[in-house]
């Protein structure tokens, strides 16, 4: 049975064209091994355990999600241009370039915590790094970013600045050896059954 690095290359695509070009990842959700393994690789590239997870809106609250439940503590869900926010006391936000405001619940969390954010890709880290400073301005302890792929090529100082861990680098997401072998072995796991 493939490893859950290869059972991640093989369910990753780019799509689109030359004028647009995307990370397809929706594979990952369909493969129980992945949902079942992801978490705890995740969150053993970090010690001390968190005691609250941090996840970005929408991929990195899903797995945010699954690493929390894995851990057994609280999710955050960092939002996206939450209107509600942008005239709230009660949340903490940052604005990025692109029009893009990130948002929490102030409250949710603590000083004392110890905060783990997670997401499935990290490229400019910008909005890691705005998360990481809502965090330090609560006063509580970012412990570092862990993420499915890593995409932040030579900056290596933003990945120092976010401790930012990652089970797969973007260079690595191409090997037709690797793909095709392990798309096989897959391919007969989840082959549809023909004996009634």
């Amino acid at each position: 049975m493939p490893d859950l690095p290869t059972r991640l290359r093989v369910g990753f695509h780019w799509r689109g064209g030359p004028d647009v070009a995307y990370a397809d990842i929706t594979e990952w959700w369909r493969d129980p091994v992945v949902l079942r393994d992801l978490p705890p690789a995740l969150a053993a590239l970090f010690e001390p355990a968190p005691t609250v997870v941090l996840g970005p809106a929408s991929r990195g609250t899903l797995i945010g999600a699954l690493v929390a439940a894995h851990l057994g503590v609280g999710l955050v869900e960092v939002r996206k241009n939450d209107r509600v926010a942008a005239h709230s006391p009660f949340h903490i936000g940052r604005d990025l370039p692109r029009q893009m405001t990130l948002s929490f619940r102030r409250a949710l969390v603590r000083p004392h915590d110890r905060v783990l954010c997670v997401d499935d890709w990290v490229e400019s880290g910008a909005q890691a790094l705005a998360i990481r400073d809502m965090v330090e301005e609560i006063g509580a302890e970012w412990l570092g970013l862990a993420c499915v792929v890593d995409d932040l090529q030579d900056r290596d100082d933003v990945r120092r600045r976010l401790d930012a861990r990652a089970l797969l680098s973007a260079e690595g997401l191409v090997d037709t050896e690797v793909m095709t072998a392990a798309e096989a072995m897959l391919d007969a796991e989840v082959a549809p059954r023909t004996d009634g």
